[in-house]
């Protein structure tokens, strides 16, 4: 899982907290840009900050940190296990990356191999409007075998607050990723 510099860090913070408490092993990667973001939108300073909101003891027990100027690490080989990746919130810029096969980032480099390993890799862009060049790339990693997830809530659950929007969202990430959770109704069902 990787945090970029896209608006919506709540959106990751969130699905990491989800993965954590489905038990799943994340090997995560916070660019600086997103480490920004997450200053910015949830007043969360640094990775020690994030251990602490995810939780101590659950994070230290399923969160492996990754640095994203490190190329080098395991998220970058193609042999290193892997069930997916998530990019979540994902700027335009790494989408742009990956549409162009040039990656110059841990995340970058991660997420190529998932796609040239045929991996499953859910994109979280939230971006508006979207220019011509954002909607080819989109297309061009898409037909590379990506899912773009556009962080766009949907409202017939009749959400009250922000966190269930963004549970709304983090649902659908979850979703593709074959994770069970009950964070929002299913569609025609009054319960999660």
């Amino acid at each position: 899982m990787a945090l970029t510099g896209a608006s919506g860090a709540p959106y990751g913070i969130r699905l990491l907290e989800a993965l954590v408490a489905a038990k799943r092993r994340v090997s995560l990667i916070v660019s600086t840009h997103g480490l920004r973001l997450l200053r910015t939108e949830t007043d969360i300073e640094d990775l020690a900050g994030l251990r602490l909101r995810i939780g101590a003891a659950a994070f230290d027990e399923f969160v492996t940190t990754f640095d994203d100027a490190d190329r080098g690490a395991t998220p970058a080989s193609g042999s290193a296990p892997g069930s997916g990746m998530v990019i979540c919130p994902c700027s335009m810029g790494t989408i742009a990356a990956l549409a162009a096969g040039t990656s110059r980032s841990l995340v970058e480099r991660a997420a190529d191999v998932a796609l040239k390993e045929r991996r499953p890799l859910v994109l979280v862009p939230r971006e508006t409007p979207l220019s011509a060049i954002h909607l080819e790339n989109m297309l061009r990693v898409t037909r590379a075998g990506a899912v773009v997830l556009p962080a766009a809530p949907g409202f017939y659950h009749r959400p009250e607050t922000i966190d269930q929007l963004v549970d709304f969202v983090v649902a659908r990430v979850l979703d593709h990723l074959h994770v069970d959770h009950a964070l929002v109704p299913r569609w025609g069902a009054t319960e999660p």
